[in-house]
């Protein structure tokens, strides 16, 4: 079969290797989708601290069951949670293995969505409603991010929302946040296009290159600042902004990955009483979830997604990227082709 395999630092090929053999209580799909994660891009940079090569990418991916299983017809669309706890530790023993110490994950610590065909574990399999178009079902396993990230952070109805960075899960953030009842939402980025996108979705586009983001927020409600931020960039200007554009007494959410250290204005962080909560991936059951919401929001999200790639023509995929202006949002990889 033909897959997309990272095989080394910045390097990535079509490959036809050997098609996976299903063990007991796995099924063998036949992948339609997969969508690309900016996870995907730092396994391809090399940085990723567990990812090693040769790897096939991908863990946002549809597929169809190639035979009869003992939950599912022959045929059956199907998307994957992809999360692998250990079952030991203090997290799995207590009710979070989201949170597990050795969380792996499909298209990380093994083989993944980018190919023609996957074999998955019956039980991490859950079905997609017929009305759900298969390029939209990608996007489940992201939107499933989001919606973690909006719960953990206790939005309430009517609150003024501000979310930092424009990308895939910002957008996805910025979208649930309304959904669950968000008065306004401000979304902020550097980026023209990706701004331009969440004002046509309704956003307040705030442009963090000729507007201190603060300042904005607080014209915006009257001086009070942001309830709730959910910081989805990932970079340290981010955090700063995040602390002093939310309200005395608000909730900023870390819906990003930090990976170095960041300097941030403590003083500012205790003196408004700030609540800091984290968010990583989702819960089993957050998961379900967005599956029906992911056909109760199918128009929004069908903006997301602005390019469908051939997975035979899909190994510049990353070095388009890096050389674009980060236009894109979230690119498909159609594993048909």
């Amino acid at each position: 079969m033909k897959a997309l395999v990272y095989t080394g630092p910045k390097a990535i090929e079509i490959r036809d290797i050997a098609a996976p053999a299903p063990v007991e209580k796995q099924c063998m799909l036949t992948v339609r989708y997969c969508g690309v994660c900016g996870t995907d891009v730092g396994i391809w940079s090399g940085t990723h601290p567990r990812a090693s090569a040769p790897l096939v990418l991908g863990h946002e991916f549809i597929g169809e069951i190639e035979a009869d299983s003992a939950r599912f017809a022959k045929g059956a669309r199907v998307v994957a949670y992809p999360l692998f706890s250990c079952g030991a530790c203090h997290p799995c023993r207590t009710g979070s293995p989201h949170i597990c110490s050795q969380l792996r994950l499909i298209g990380i610590d093994g083989n993944g969505g980018m190919a023609e065909r996957l074999a998955v574990d019956e039980d991490l399999l859950f079905a997609v409603p017929d009305d759900l178009d298969d390029q939209i079902a990608t996007l489940i396993e992201p939107l499933a991010v989001a919606l973690r990230a909006v719960e953990q952070s206790c939005l309430r109805v009517a609150d003024r929302v501000l979310v930092l960075g424009a990308g895939p899960i910002g957008l996805l953030t910025a979208i649930v946040a309304r959904h669950a009842g968000a008065a306004k939402v401000l979304v902020s980025d550097i980026n023209p296009a990706r701004l331009k996108l969440a004002e046509s979705m309704g956003f307040t586009a705030v442009d963090a290159r000729s507007h201190g983001v603060p300042e904005s927020v607080y014209a915006d409600t009257g001086g009070d600042g942001a309830d709730v931020t959910f910081e989805c960039a990932g970079v340290s200007p981010a955090m700063v902004d995040a602390i002093k554009a939310t309200r005395p007494g608000g909730t900023i959410c870390l819906a990003s990955l930090h990976k170095g250290m960041s300097p941030l204005p403590l003083l500012d962080l205790a003196f408004k009483e700030l609540h800091v909560v984290g968010s990583r991936v989702y819960t089993r059951e957050q998961f379900r979830r967005s599956i029906p919401l992911a056909s109760e929001l199918a128009g929004q999200l069908a903006t997301l997604i602005t390019r469908t790639l051939a997975l035979s023509a899909a190994h510049t995929v990353f070095d388009d990227m890096a050389a674009s202006d980060a236009s894109d949002i979230k690119i498909l990889i159609d594993c048909s082709n």
